[in-house]
């Protein structure tokens, strides 16, 4: 917003989008928050953009990753484009301690975790915390993206995270994360970009 750009942020938790709101006030700065559910977004906006951002932590609570893409792309204007970072799915498959192996690389189960605390705040004064979450795989992600009509144009895997999630996470260099002992051995953040075809104005 600060650059210039006109933007529109979608998030389901009320709280965010009240926080959201908040901030944009404060800034004075001229932005749309709406809380919804992502497959909602189009009974909620009637514009396209010329950029769609997904960030860190988003898609592991989706289910249906085609519906995900379906709304992207409808949200885009012909030849706009998709930016996805996000946590690798290889670390998901982990236990919270990164100790052993727990779950699936594939998304053949729904994974349903009771927990103190948060994934945010292991700390937070928070009993019996139960979430639900998907492990998408990267064929999942992007084979959703490709059916909706999106085309890859870049895509790369890092062996670091911005955000120290981990129980054992130790930092390399400035803001960048990796988990102790497993130092460069495994896909912790994964991001992408793509295009909606110019011809597509009828999508």
């Amino acid at each position: 917003v600060r650059r210039g750009a006109v933007v529109t942020g979608i998030d389901l938790s009320d709280e965010a989008i009240k926080k959201a709101n908040e901030l944009k006030e404060r800034m004075n700065l001229e932005a749309e928050f709406i809380c919804c559910n992502v497959y909602d977004t189009l009974a909620h906006i009637d514009t396209q953009f010329d950029i769609v951002f997904t960030s860190y932590g988003t898609i592991g609570w989706l289910p249906d990753l085609n519906k995900w893409a379906d709304v992207i792309c409808k949200s885009l204007k012909p030849g706009g484009i998709f930016l996805l970072v996000e946590f690798h799915p290889v670390v998901w498959m982990f236990d919270n301690a990164i100790k052993e192996i727990k779950y699936s690389y594939f998304n053949k189960e729904t994974i349903a975790e009771i927990e103190e605390g948060t994934y945010a705040d292991r700390e937070a004064e928070i009993e019996n915390n139960k979430s639900v979450s998907w492990n998408h795989s990267l064929d999942e992600s992007i084979s959703a993206l490709l059916h909706a009509g999106l085309h890859i144009e870049a895509f790369k895997e890092y062996d670091y995270s911005p955000y120290n999630i981990y129980t054992d996470g130790i930092e390399i260099e400035k803001n960048k994360f990796q988990i102790k002992g497993l130092e460069g051995k495994l896909p912790l953040v994964f991001a992408l970009k793509a295009k909606k075809d110019i011809s597509d104005a009828a999508i």
